[in-house]
């Protein structure tokens, strides 16, 4: 650093420093970056270990008076948010102090630098078998990252019923064929009405009257009931197949706007807080930096 020595006064009192003392004035120390990094990960696992002892602490054993899960969820993002700015801040401020620079821009930087190499070292813990070692204390991070599997998986189980009702509506019209009673032969009669009932509510329009016909016969026969009677069964089979078609297509469409919706929010959420590390980290690296320059000028 004896660069950094190299600064001299004039007879007006303002001080000239050479490029090669604002280069080193400048110069990030990646040592300071280390350190704060490592004061960064400490003060978040401590933070959220403590949060984690508050959650457990206001428990009650016989689960008479616990908080709803959601309520939880909402504390415990709110905690880890709260405390992953904290830590940049607390990180961003070590690295600041330790680079010994005298300018708050170059502190700003040092912090800023800081928040991002914590982050990415986080994002490798989780997403690596090293995240295993680091265990629960950064659940909330885990999450946060993990929004969007979680609900793309939360978007398959609510689309699910949706889907399989769409692949095979006739499922519930099947049912009601083979619960009815009559005919000599029940279970050969219903088959063959199963698969009639199939045939005309498929078909393509050029056929759909003939295989309507089939339908009914099959179901009188399968049921024992006048033929008339049949084709009313089929007219109303034919409807709820349809109305099942077109409420899978809605609760699809439901599902797919709750997910994007979701997935807007996590992912604006997320970025919010990790903008507001970074602000954290910058506003803590200026409030470290040494502001005080020691002058040479015994030459």
């Amino acid at each position: 650093m004896s660069e950094i020595a190299n600064v001299r006064s004039s007879s007006t009192g303002i001080a000239h420093v050479s490029s090669q003392a604002t280069a080193a004035f400048n110069r990030i120390s990646w040592g300071a970056v280390f350190a704060g990094v490592v004061v960064a990960l400490a003060t978040q696992l401590l933070l959220n270990l403590l949060g984690v002892g508050i959650g457990f602490a206001v428990l009650d054993p016989a689960g008479s008076d616990n908080p709803e899960a959601s309520t939880f969820s909402i504390a415990g993002g709110i905690w880890f948010i709260g405390a992953g700015i904290l830590a940049s801040l607390v990180g961003g401020y070590v690295a600041g102090r330790l680079s010994g620079r005298p300018s708050s821009t170059t502190g700003g930087y040092q912090g800023l630098t800081t928040w991002a190499a914590t982050t990415l070292v986080i994002l490798y813990l989780l997403t690596t078998s090293v995240g295993t070692l680091v265990g629960g204390a950064f659940q909330g991070l885990s999450s946060l990252i993990g929004g969007a599997g979680q609900v793309a998986t939360a978007v398959a189980t609510a689309v699910a019923p949706a889907v399989e009702n769409t692949a095979d509506p006739f499922g519930a019209i099947e049912r009601q064929i083979r619960e009815a009673s009559g005919g000599s032969d029940p279970q050969s009669l219903r088959s063959a009405a199963v698969s009639a009932v199939r045939a005309a509510i498929t078909t393509d329009e050029a056929n759909a009257e003939d295989a309507r016909n089939r339908a009914a016969d099959a179901v009188a026969r399968a049921q024992n009931i006048p033929l008339d009677q049949a084709r009313t069964q089929v007219q109303r089979y034919e409807e709820g197949y349809r109305a099942a078609v077109e409420e899978a297509k809605q609760q699809a469409a439901r599902a797919a706007e709750v997910a994007a919706t979701t997935l807007s929010t996590a992912a604006i959420a997320g970025f919010l807080s990790l903008a507001i590390g970074a602000i954290a980290a910058w506003l803590g690296g200026m409030a470290g930096t040494k502001k005080a320059i020691v002058v040479d000028e015994d030459h």
